[in-house]
């Protein structure tokens, strides 16, 4: 992950600090945002947890805006994060509900460790796994969803402008659809889109958001 400023810069955009990896002036950028969209349909959709105390993994959890609200909602949250200044803004946070409920794990998509879940949530992170060790990440991904369990986030198409930057990973939408085979799709929306990135600069948004749900295997019950 790239280095850059404290705070964000006059005239910067959160996606102009992603497209060059400076991670510090992203979490600046998005610093106060909501919790991400996919998350919050699919933590609808699972409803209330009650007492239960699930396991979720939020990877690439950035300054912690979907883990705080895991943990207010209950839930058990392995943070992978591997960059020291989301670690920071993610332990400072005012929200940060049951932190006894928190583990934060500083390592990267190639190689990271994960344990089953019942929630598996990769809100714009693996599109910034380098294609070397998508294949691998994305197989300990699938491994960790529990059976009964779920998994939320994007994946870019391959008509986005970043598809063309050396260290990112793009998926056509038949790609996309091959690595989510096996599990019942709850959600495959595809936007595309003109936009912006950095200061008024022009970009072509491609992205796939997922809402999936590992199917319960023979003579288990559901989660």
């Amino acid at each position: 992950m790239g280095r850059g400023s404290e705070e964000p810069k006059k005239g910067a955009t959160a996606q102009s600090y992603a497209a060059t990896r400076d991670w510090p002036g992203y979490f600046g950028a998005v610093a106060g945002r909501e919790p991400r969209e996919t998350l919050m349909a699919a933590l609808e959709m699972i409803g209330d947890v009650g007492d239960s105390a699930p396991l979720a993994l939020d990877l690439g959890a950035g300054e912690g805006r979907d883990t705080a609200e895991l943990l207010r909602r209950g839930w058990r949250v392995v943070a992978v994060e591997p960059h020291e200044d989301g670690v920071r803004r993610m332990l400072k946070r005012g929200d940060l509900a049951h932190p006894e409920r928190l583990e934060i794990v500083r390592k990267t998509f190639d190689v990271m460790e994960l344990p089953r879940a019942r929630l598996v949530n990769a809100s714009f992170s693996l599109p910034f796994c380098p294609p070397a060790c998508f294949a691998k990440a994305w197989e300990k991904v699938r491994a960790a969803i529990e059976p009964g369990g779920w998994f939320c986030g994007q994946l870019f198409g391959d008509r986005d402008t970043w598809a063309s930057i050396a260290d990112r990973s793009h998926q056509t939408r038949d790609e996309a659809l091959a690595l989510l085979e096996g599990l019942t799709l709850e959600r495959f929306e595809e936007e595309e889109r003109e936009g912006e990135d950095c200061a008024a600069t022009p970009k072509h948004w491609h992205i796939f958001h997922v809402i999936a749900r590992n199917p319960v295997e023979s003579g288990g019950e559901g989660s």
